[in-house]
């Protein structure tokens, strides 16, 4: 391993989460076919919702937000972790390396008040329904959208340039399958207290911020349902809120493990497997909860087969046409 640091220069050296054994190539080629299953469903729930006039209302618009920031972190990790594994090989630049986190705590940050923003858009809609346009304007929506990415990309660019401002004089292995601030700060040969200090508070805020809000609309979304004299009206409010509580879950759930745990109990076999489950499964997953019990998005999807079917056999036809006027049939 020494040679191999040397070789790089100043790379930094991921070890990665598999070897070549036979049960981590087996492993490798699941993780490689849910990062493939994560783009196709992703993309394909950014397709319905900006082709389907029926799915153009604030919800899905941030649904599709949430779509394309699940697409681009699984793009941020996945591809550059398969391209070591694949090729043997272990480097990444220290550009590469601040990209990932730059991306990494932009889209991971963006996705914290993005979903409360979503929290809001439920709140508004199952305790004000008759003001619903109103609260939950176009302006406002993407006023909500842009806070997000913006909210995201400060805290990324932050902690991206502080990390890689300081001196790495000694290892630069990294025990992860990609950069994460944690683990590369801790190779640091500086003192980084008051950074580390600094990070925990940002990431504490960044967490419990967006979960305050999205805790007082579900409070008061459940206030409001329990007033429901109609039992389908509380069985239709409960469907509606299930996907994103079952997303927030998972969401804050990872997050809170890797980055409001205090220092002295971190693992980093255990911070290994975390990780996979927020950068490689949750974006997979998301898409999923959102379509399976989702009739609006299960109808989108049957016009779109449908309409691409009418388009192949319009094709074929005209194929067949061109063929007959050649004489070939």
């Amino acid at each position: 391993m020494e040679n191999s640091t040397d070789s790089t220069g100043m790379n930094f050296i991921l070890l990665g989460l598999f070897d070549h054994t036979k049960t981590h190539r087996i492993l490798f080629s699941l993780v490689f076919m849910t990062f493939i299953a994560s783009l196709v469903g992703n993309a394909l729930m950014i397709l319905l919702i900006h082709t389907d006039p029926r799915l153009h209302t604030p919800m899905y618009f941030l649904l599709s937000q949430l779509s394309l920031m699940d697409l681009m972190l699984a793009s941020t990790i996945i591809p550059k972790m398969a391209a070591n594994y694949l090729l043997n090989s272990r480097s990444i630049s220290p550009a590469g390396c601040g990209s990932q986190i730059f991306l990494f705590l932009t889209l991971g940050g963006g996705e914290c008040f993005l979903l409360s923003a979503m929290s809001y858009d439920r709140y508004v809609a199952i305790c004000h329904p008759l003001r619903y346009h109103v609260f939950m304007s176009h302006k406002l929506c993407s006023q909500l959208v842009a806070g997000s990415w913006l909210m995201g990309g400060i805290d990324g660019l932050m902690q991206a340039s502080a990390t890689l401002s300081f001196p790495y004089c000694h290892s630069r292995e990294i025990d992860h399958f990609f950069c994460e601030v944690p683990l590369l700060v801790s190779l640091a040969c500086a003192d980084t207290t008051v950074f580390e200090l600094f990070r925990y508070v940002c990431c504490t805020l960044m967490l419990l911020i967006p979960l305050s809000l999205i805790v007082a609309s579900y409070s008061l979304i459940l206030a409001a349902v329990l007033r429901m004299n109609s039992a389908a009206a509380r069985k239709k409010a409960f469907t509606t809120c299930s996907s994103h509580l079952a997303v927030v879950g998972m969401f804050y759930g990872t997050l809170m493990v890797i980055y409001m745990k205090p220092k002295s109990y971190h693992s980093v076999g255990h911070s290994k497997v975390v990780s996979a489950f927020y950068t490689i499964f949750t974006p997979v997953l998301n898409p999923l909860i959102y379509s399976v019990r989702n009739k609006d998005v299960k109808g989108a999807f049957r016009n779109w087969l449908g309409k691409t079917h009418r388009v192949a056999l319009n094709n074929c036809g005209d194929k067949c046409m061109e063929y007959c006027i050649h004489g070939i049939c």
